[in-house]
C-alpha cells in the first residue's frame, strides 16, 4: 500500500522524537547531576496519568484555572473575536478548551501536542460536542515554531488573528530563558496581532505546593516513575523501577517545585546498550514547576514578545489567567 504524504510526515516526526528522546536520556543520565527534560513524561500513559493528577484533592491549579475560565472566557472572546482560530499548545485532553469553545463553536481549533494518540482521542470527543467546529490537529513540539495549516495563518502572518491557548501553568516547567524562547516561538507560530491566553501558577506557602506535587494517593509518583518504564520499553533499558521513589522538593531560591526520581539503593542498569550506575540517594531531576508573582508573569510575557491586556485571578490569589497580544518585534 502506498504511503500518503501525511503518513510520511507523521512517520518522520515519530523518528525525530525517538532520536531526541534517546539523545536526551543518554546525555541526561551521563551527567554528574542527572536530569531528563519534563516533556518526556508525557507519552500516552503519562498523559493519561496526568489527567488523574488534575483530579487529586491536593492539586488546586486545575480547579482554580477551570473556575477562572468559566468566569472570563466571554471576556476573552470579546477581545480576541468569536471567529479567531484557537491554537492550543500541549492540548492533552482539551478539557479546559471546551469552556472556551462554548463561546466560539464555529471557529477552527488547532491542537498541537507531542503525543498524537492522546490528542486524537480528545479531538474525536470535541468533534462530537461541537459538530460545526473545524478541528485540525498538529503533532509537534510546540517549544519550537510549528507550521500551522494554511487556513489558520496566512503566508504573511497578518490574518486571521489567532488565539493561542496555553493553560495549566506548563510554562513553569521551563527555566526563564527557555520560557522566553518558547513564548517567542509561540509568537512566530501564531503571527502578528495574535492573542495568547495563558495560565500561570502563583508563588505561595511551600507546604501547599509540595502536597500538590506529592499527593496522598501517589498518582504523581506513578506519573514520575512512568518515565523509567518508558525508557525501559522504548530504549531497551534495564532500569529497576522498584529501586526508585518519587521526590517533590521546594527550591526557595528559584521559587519552584522540583520533581526527582531518587534511587533508594545502589543500582546498575543499561539504556540503549550504555551502562550507568547510581548511588543510594542519587536522583534524576525530571521536572521543574516555577511559581510567579503577578509582576514576574507580565515581565516574562513581555520578554517573549507579548503585551498583557487582561490579568485575572481567584479571590485567594492562588492562580492567574492572562490574555496578552503579540507586540511589534521592534518593541520586543
Amino acid at each position: 500500500m502506498a504511503t500518503s504524504p501525511l503518513d510520511a510526515t507523521s512517520g518522520s516526526l515519530h523518528r525525530s522524537f525517538a532520536r531526541a528522546f534517546r539523545t536526551d536520556v543518554l546525555s541526561g543520565l551521563a551527567g554528574r547531576a542527572k536530569s531528563i527534560p519534563a516533556r518526556w513524561l508525557y507519552d500516552e500513559t503519562g498523559s493519561e496519568i496526568f489527567e488523574e493528577i488534575t483530579q487529586a484533592p491536593e492539586y488546586y491549579p486545575t480547579r482554580t484555572e477551570t473556575a477562572l475560565l468559566r468566569a472570563h472566557s466571554a471576556d476573552v472572546v470579546r477581545q480576541s473575536g468569536a471567529d479567531a482560530p484557537v491554537v492550543e499548545f500541549g492540548s492533552g485532553s482539551s478539557l479546559k478548551t471546551r469552556i472556551l469553545l462554548e463561546h466560539m463553536p464555529r471557529t477552527t481549533y488547532v491542537p498541537i501536542d507531542i503525543c498524537g494518540e492522546f490528542m486524537d482521542a480528545a479531538c474525536a470527543e470535541l468533534g462530537t460536542r461541537f459538530p460545526k467546529l473545524e478541528i485540525l490537529p498538529v503533532e509537534g513540539d510546540f517549544t519550537q515554531e510549528v507550521p500551522l495549516p494554511s487556513c489558520v495563518k496566512s503566508p504573511d502572518g497578518a490574518s486571521p488573528e489567532a488565539l493561542g491557548f496555553f493553560p495549566g501553568s506548563t510554562i513553569g516547567n521551563l527555566l526563564h530563558a527557555e520560557a522566553v524562547d518558547m513564548l517567542g516561538a509561540m509568537r512566530r507560530t501564531l503571527g502578528e496581532g495574535a492573542w495568547l491566553l495563558i495560565g500561570m501558577d502563583r508563588a505561595k506557602e511551600p507546604g501547599r505546593l509540595i502536597a500538590a506535587y506529592d499527593d496522598a494517593l501517589g498518582v504523581t509518583a506513578q506519573f514520575n516513575l512512568n518515565l523509567l518504564t518508558r525508557i525501559n520499553r522504548e530504549l531497551d533499558g534495564s532500569i529497576p523501577v522498584d529501586c526508585f521513589r518519587h521526590l517533590a522538593l521546594w527550591n526557595e531560591e528559584r521559587s519552584r517545585i522540583e520533581m526527582h526520581l531518587e534511587a533508594i539503593q545502589d543500582v546498575r542498569f543499561e539504556v540503549a546498550g550504555t551502562p550507568f550506575t547510581m548511588g543510594h540517594g542519587e536522583t534524576i531531576h525530571t521536572e521543574n514547576c516555577h511559581k510567579y508573582t503577578p509582576r514576574e508573569m507580565e515581565d516574562l510575557l513581555a520578554a517573549g514578545g507579548w503585551t498583557t491586556h487582561s490579568h485575572w485571578s481567584d479571590t485567594d490569589g492562588d492562580y492567574s489567567l492572562l490574555l496578552a497580544r503579540a507586540h511589534d518585534q521592534e518593541r520586543g
